[in-house]
């Protein structure tokens, strides 16, 4: 099922802009498509810095 997209308003430079336009012309993806992957390696690189859920840590009683 796919998740409900949002608008936004991003500003690139116009490199980026050139290069993600050449990249869909010869992969015929768009780049809403590769601007959302880019956003999704961002925040993985960087979740350690996000809220979420922690980890359970089962810790062994040492024997006395």
């Amino acid at each position: 099922m796919a998740r409900k997209k949002i608008s936004t308003t991003i500003y690139i430079t116009e490199e980026q802009d050139l290069r993600l336009k050449e990249l869909n012309r010869r992969t015929k993806v768009p780049v809403s498509v590769y601007i959302r992957e880019g956003i999704d390696l961002c925040l993985e690189r960087y979740k350690e810095v996000l809220p979420g859920q922690l980890s359970l840590v089962v810790m062994q009683k040492e024997d006395d």
